[in-house]
C-alpha cells in the first residue's frame, strides 16, 4: 500500500471515529485505535494465525474485556485497538458491484471493525457481534 492509499484510508478512518457516537469517542481516548497496514508476524503468531490468514484479519482488539476484568487487572497492559488496512480493503473489494463502490465499502468495513472490536472491549464475543450485524 503507497502513501496515498494510505492517507486515503486513515482519512475515513477519522470520518468513521467522527460520526460515532460521543461517548464511544470517549471511550476510543481511553482505549487507543491503531491503523496498520497488517498484523505483525508476531500478532499472527500469538492468534495461531498463518501467514494467508493475515489477510482476512480486520481487526483485532488487546486487554481484557469488561466482563473479564478485576481489581486485580489493575497494573495490566493497556487495552488497544488495532485495525488492519490490507484486510479491510481486500474485503470491501470482495463485495464491489454495480449498487456500491469501493469507497462506500470501505466506509462500511471501518465503521463495521472499529465497532467489533468496541464489542470486544466490552465483553461481547465473536456468537454475539454476529448476531448484532458486527461480524
Amino acid at each position: 500500500m503507497d502513501d496515498a492509499a494510505r492517507a486515503e484510508f486513515d482519512a475515513l478512518v477519522e470520518v468513521q471515529v467522527a460520526e460515532l457516537p460521543y461517548t464511544v469517542q470517549l471511550l476510543l481516548e481511553e482505549t487507543p485505535l491503531i491503523v496498520e497496514d497488517h498484523p505483525s508476524d508476531a500478532l499472527l503468531q500469538e492468534l495461531g494465525l498463518s501467514t494467508q490468514e493475515s489477510d482476512e484479519l480486520c481487526g483485532v482488539y488487546c486487554g481484557l474485556g469488561m466482563l473479564e476484568r478485576s481489581v486485580d487487572d489493575s497494573f495490566t497492559e493497556p487495552e488497544t485497538i488495532t485495525i488492519f488496512r490490507r484486510g479491510i480493503r481486500l474485503l470491501a473489494e470482495s463485495q464491489v458491484d454495480d449498487d456500491q463502490s469501493l469507497e462506500e465499502l470501505l466506509r462500511k468495513e471501518i465503521r463495521i471493525t472499529i465497532l467489533h472490536e468496541i464489542g470486544h472491549h466490552f465483553g461481547l464475543d465473536e456468537d454475539d457481534l454476529e448476531a448484532i450485524g458486527y461480524a
